[in-house]
């Protein structure tokens, strides 16, 4: 069983770490995008490193599952 870590950081610490971690999942869903037509209208896209979609896709899950507990935990500690 993977170990639970807690962290504190700021608001704008936080901000720029869930900004990381949303550029890495948007990365990781045009690389499957890529995989699946051959083609992405953005000019910068750099084809990140992967077996084929199916394993672009599941990374990209992997980020977006961690920004939603991330974005859970600051929601709960707010109060909301």
């Amino acid at each position: 069983m993977a170990k639970t870590f807690k962290i504190t950081l700021d608001s704008l610490d936080m901000n720029q770490l869930l900004d990381g971690l949303r550029a890495r999942a948007k990365a990781w869903r045009k690389t499957a995008e890529f995989l699946d037509t051959g083609y992405i209208a953005d000019d910068s896209f750099i084809c990140e490193e992967c077996s084929d979609s199916e394993e672009a896709m599941l990374i990209a899950n992997h980020y977006e599952k961690i920004i939603s507990q991330i974005g859970y935990q600051v929601a709960e500690q707010e109060g909301r």
